[in-house]
């Protein structure tokens, strides 16, 4: 199979580029950059710089590549998650989210191509439950209909995407939706963001920390007051302190706290269901030790 990557030098890019070329297919890889060219090429795939913002640029180079699939992977990610304004720090990825989809879209079609496989997000966008697990979102649930007001236009993008893709004329449009990424090369790696955090102690429990966040590679999703500490205990880090509610919304705004206190988490029962996936490791606790 032919396999167009958007997006070859991210996170999840450079881990698929070569599991699918083990598979035996042939792959294609963007980048943004003249300089990431070799890394694509040392992973197995052909190199093309495109900017996804340019439609131009992405139709001209979809039609030439002539793929089976597009896998839609870019996102601009970089720095540190401003958890009070989700919006400042997602703003160009909600542009490759919004337009940059749009134009890949495009040149799908113009091309021929026969799925467009697309990443989307779950976690703190979902509607809020009650935090018990039988309570967890699921593809059918509704992105929250009223999230807080500096991440209105991340839910926005994220929502483009989920109604855009699947409804694209003449392609199989697939939207998968991740959870927060952990291991090497993210925020929870050995010496990621929050990783680092949580060894200062920087990284506290807010409120009644009920808030479930669901991990990429977990079987089973957690609370706040849960995962957190098993984290500290897993890198050998002391325990995380608590602050009150109050502290904490000073602290890290309304989006943090219903990040640290509502978030709703999410089912993975469909992905096994449907595309006999199982998790890499069986919780999130086993996850965590390989820090």
């Amino acid at each position: 199979m032919r396999i167009f990557l958007v997006g070859a030098t991210g996170a999840i890019g450079r881990r698929l580029v070569p599991m699918l070329v083990e598979r035996g297919d042939s792959v294609v890889g963007t980048t943004t950059s003249d300089a990431k060219q070799r890394d694509i090429a040392d992973l197995g795939a052909e190199p093309v710089v495109v900017d996804v913002l340019n439609r131009g640029q992405t139709v001209a180079a979809i039609v030439a590549a002539k793929p089976d699939v597009v896998l839609h992977q870019a996102t601009a990610l970089a720095g540190s998650f401003d958890v009070k304004n989700p919006d400042r720090f997602f703003a160009q990825t909600n542009t490759i989210r919004t337009a940059g989809t749009d134009n890949v879209l495009a040149a799908a079609r113009e091309a021929d191509v026969r799925r467009v496989i697309v990443q989307s997000y779950t976690g703190w966008p979902n509607s809020r439950g009650d935090g018990s697990a039988p309570d967890l979102a699921t593809e059918e649930t509704p992105l929250d209909p009223q999230p807080s007001a500096k991440a209105r236009q991340t839910i926005a993008a994220i929502a483009h995407i989920e109604s855009v893709v699947p409804a694209t004329a003449g392609v199989e449009g697939v939207v998968l939706r991740y959870g927060g990424f952990y291991g090497p090369g993210t925020s929870l790696d050995a010496d990621g963001e929050i990783t680092e955090r949580v060894r200062k102690r920087q990284f506290p429990i807010v409120g009644d920390g009920a808030g479930v966040w669901s991990f990429l590679h977990i079987d089973d999703p957690a609370p706040v007051r849960e995962w957190l500490p098993a984290l500290a205990e897993a890198i050998g880090a002391k325990p995380p302190m608590r602050v009150p509610a109050w502290v904490g919304r000073i602290a890290i705004g309304d989006n943090g706290m219903r990040m640290m206190t509502a978030t709703r988490g999410s089912s993975n029962a469909k992905a096994k269901r449907e595309l006999d996936w199982t998790p890499q490791y069986p919780s999130w606790r086993d996850g965590f030790r390989t820090l």
